[in-house]
């Protein structure tokens, strides 16, 4: 994988977390391209239409299907378990729970640029 074609999801259900998250990754120079997605069930819905997604930043506390939900899902489905999961939170008590489902690394919000930019090629490069 080249650095500069990422395809991330992101998932959060604040509009104002996404445009965000959208723009410190499209101004990062790797990424290509950032579907949103407002809770759990919709980003299964887009992993199930799209086999080119990279990397997921994965809010945990939304409404419908919530991220430690989703990491279940995920990581049960032979295709998709292989797949990088980030999880943005502001609950710091929620870190072990996430690791324990399969999350590969953990930012608390407000997510800064430098830490997410840093924390992505951790877990991918």
């Amino acid at each position: 994988m080249s650095r500069d074609d990422l395809i991330v999801l992101a998932v959060d259900d604040d509009m104002i977390n996404l445009k965000l998250l959208k723009s410190m990754l499209m101004k990062c120079g790797f990424v290509k391209e950032v579907i949103e997605a407002r809770n759990g069930s919709d980003a299964i819905s887009e992993l199930k239409n799209r086999d080119d997604i990279d990397l997921i930043l994965l809010d945990i506390i939304m409404p419908i299907m919530g991220g430690i939900e989703m990491l279940k899902v995920v990581r049960a489905d032979d295709n998709l378990r292989q797949l990088p999961i980030i999880v943005l939170t502001t609950d710091e008590t929620k870190k072990s729970e996430a690791l324990e489902y399969g999350a590969n690394g953990f930012l608390m919000k407000p997510i800064r640029k430098d830490d997410l930019i840093n924390k992505i090629t951790t877990v991918i490069l």
